[in-house]
């Protein structure tokens, strides 16, 4: 419960994507079920301190964040909510949507070409984010190392070319 409860807090945002505090959703679930709702216990819920919120509860909470209260009441219609909300925090980011709006008119060859730059660009970042040891200076590479748009389009060509041979 606590899962769901901080996916919806980490995916449902503002317009201007700051989260929701505590105190405003308590207040808000307190108008809607006129029952007692505190920011100290949603902070409770969220944390997995206390799991057993009544239904009138988790209503009102599935209400102001604008999903069915099926999202949890029900593991498969739960998890399948989870997944459409990943998509939609993804697709609030201007960024992301002007990238799915433009790639809605490539080809099947064109998506393959951008799903593979994705990926290696996804790699690459996740390596430079993981800590790496420091490989000695004198170990200068002999050639000239490529730009990373160069190894991003020769990892997508190359890939786009293995499917079109399968």
């Amino acid at each position: 419960m606590a899962e769901r409860i901080e996916r919806l807090f980490q995916t449902i945002r503002r317009p201007n994507r700051e989260a929701y505090s505590n105190e405003e959703v308590a207040r808000a679930c307190r108008e809607a079920t006129g029952e007692s709702f505190s920011a100290v216990y949603l902070w409770q819920l969220r944390t997995g301190r206390r799991d057993n919120p009544t239904k009138r509860h988790l209503e009102a909470l599935a209400q102001f964040f604008q999903v069915p209260a099926t999202y949890f009441f029900e593991v498969e219609s739960g998890d399948r909510i989870a997944d459409e909300l990943l998509l939609l925090g993804a697709l609030r980011d201007a960024g992301v949507r002007d990238v799915a709006l433009r790639a809605a008119t490539l080809s099947p060859q064109g998506l393959t070409t951008i799903s593979d730059l994705i990926e290696a660009i996804a790699r690459r970042e996740a390596e430079a984010a993981a800590p790496k040891a420091k490989a000695p200076a004198a170990e200068a590479p002999a050639t000239p190392a490529k730009t990373l748009t160069e190894k991003e389009s020769d990892a997508a060509s190359g890939q786009a070319d293995r499917r079109r041979r399968r």
